[in-house]
């Protein structure tokens, strides 16, 4: 087999398995088959699986008109006849090293970054193997407990390598660390900007050659003391094009829009996950998160220097273990920078018109283009937008969101499932507040018992008390499993569609108002 001789590229990751919630999907389908030896045949069920979960979508489903209505209709299911019907009628024509053309190799397709990452393990004829993080971000996800997947992906990030395994590219660095080693010499200097790194200047990380920060710190520096941060995309991309040792000629293998804008908004949202880095400016630079002070200068000392391996097996173990030390620093909690205390700042940091047009794009399943809102995930985007449309327009209300913030008051990660998600308070009554994504069944299942759970608590505590849930549509179990709690316990929640709510907010509402509304 002719070997593709390597060379210096940008970073992307994958454009497969973007979203943290489809990588936690996709490790749920493979760990039903923990421990089998990875066959052909092994390989057919995970892809009968995944059709069946609707995480993978054929071209063949989309013109079919009965296949498409059970796949937008989030309760149908396909039959095991239309899952096999599906696969026959969707050849792969893809072919992937080691793996068979067809299916199989679209099965590696989809999971080789998460195998990247050490989340999971295969090889043909071997056990599939589920890691120790893998494990972790599994009961993340049972659990819905954002703090472990948030842990999961720290403890995978920083240890990535460029040149793994893998991936086999001349680029030799450990992208994340580089990110916070360049950070802290620009924070040392006083001739720069205590901002930290322009978005713009995160080409610089993507396309750098060596795991040296102070070549890309004297990089940034020299180019502000140029133009300050008056530079055209232009110039940064010419500049990216010198480190990679790419030819004009070659220029169209990586379009501006890729080195300066897509894949440096995949980076920032994967820095996210971390939960260390912050965004300043509104979106214009990325920062320490100071609350995790503790972890980053960790990761600097124990992680600026790392072992290279040969082996992909040798780096997946590498990358699969749990550095315990790490993931139990405890985050520096700061009183004056809460969820409550810093969304005033947002709620007037944001017109009505964008709060709006954002909820409307979570309820049609669309992309945020907005620089600060596209780096949050959805359902704690939902949480936010919630809470700052409470703020701008209900009136005489305390808002009490219960997403954790880091140091700027941007949401990290959204609230556990021991919260509720927010609490709003009048001088009679209190509001629970609480949010899905979801559409299909698992509305009703996953959402509506623990509404009830955290509204008798409250109830306990004030008689005035009722639950507000909203999502983009509303199941019609949810709606009935309402009613049925209001006639079983007299518990009031008002079920709202993301449409519904936004007329209710621009009503001027209050809490007593919402309740007459439409309380079941």
């Amino acid at each position: 087999m002719r070997v593709r001789k390597q060379e210096y590229k940008p970073l992307l990751f994958t454009t497969t398995v973007r979203n943290p919630e489809r990588i936690k999907a996709f490790i749920k389908v493979i760990a039903n088959y923990n421990n089998k030896i990875l066959t052909n045949e092994i390989i057919m069920r995970i892809v009968k699986d995944m059709i069946a979960g609707k995480y993978y979508y054929t071209m063949y489903e989309k013109s079919n008109p009965e296949l498409n209505a059970i796949y937008i209709d989030s309760d149908a299911i396909f039959s095991d006849e239309q899952i096999d019907d599906i696969i026959e009628n969707s050849p792969q024509d893809h072919k992937e090293a080691g793996f068979d053309k067809g299916w199989p190799s679209r099965f590696d397709t989809w999971y080789k970054f998460i195998k990247e990452l050490g989340f999971i393990y295969y090889e043909m004829n071997k056990p599939i193997e589920i890691s120790e993080t893998g494990n972790l971000l599994l009961a993340a996800e049972l659990n819905e407990n954002p703090e472990l997947e948030e842990q999961a992906f720290l403890n995978a990030l920083v240890k990535y390598q460029r040149n793994n395994p893998f991936r086999r590219v001349l680029n030799e660095n450990a992208p994340f660390t580089l990110v916070l080693e360049v950070l802290k010499l620009i924070k040392k200097d006083p001739d720069m900007s205590n901002a930290g790194i322009n978005i713009r200047e995160i080409p610089f990380f993507l396309c750098a050659r060596n795991n040296n920060p102070q070549t890309i710190y004297e990089q940034i520096k020299e180019v502000r003391n140029k133009y300050g941060f008056t530079y055209s995309d232009e110039i940064i991309y010419e500049l990216c094009f010198e480190e990679l040792g790419v030819s004009k000629e070659k220029e169209n293998r990586f379009k501006i829009t890729n080195i300066m804008k897509e894949m440096p908004d995949e980076f920032v949202r994967k820095l996210r996950l971390t939960g260390l880095i912050t965004i300043r400016g509104y979106g214009q630079f990325i920062d320490f998160n100071s609350t995790e002070l503790d972890k980053i200068n960790y990761i600097i000392e124990n992680y600026s220097d790392y072992s290279k391996y040969e082996n992909e097996y040798d780096y997946y173990l590498y990358m699969s273990k749990i550095d315990t030390k790490l993931i139990n620093i405890q985050t520096n909690e700061r009183q004056d920078v809460t969820a409550e205390s810093t969304l005033e700042k947002w709620a007037e940091y944001f017109e009505w018109n964008v709060i709006k047009e954002e909820l409307q794009i979570l309820a049609n399943n669309g992309k945020s283009k907005d620089t600060v809102l596209k780096i949050i995930n959805g359902p704690t985007r939902l949480e936010f937008l919630i809470s700052i449309a409470i703020k701008k327009t209900f009136e005489n209300v305390t808002v009490k969101p219960n997403y954790t913030v880091d140091d700027e008051g941007l949401p990290r990660r959204h609230a556990s499932g021991g919260l509720p998600d927010i609490e709003c308070y009048d001088n009679k009554y209190n509001s629970l507040f609480e949010v899905t994504l979801l559409t299909g069944t698992q509305q009703n299942i996953r959402e509506m018992p623990s509404i009830c759970r955290h509204l008798r608590d409250q109830v306990l505590r004030n008689i005035n008390s009722f639950s507000v849930f909203i999502a983009p549509t509303l199941h019609n179990d949810s709606i009935e499993y309402a009613k049925f709690i209001k006639f079983k316990d007299n518990l009031d929640i008002v079920p709202l569609s993301i449409n519904e709510f936004i007329a209710t907010a621009e009503m001027n509402s209050n809490l007593e108002k919402l309740l007459l509304l439409k309380s079941c």
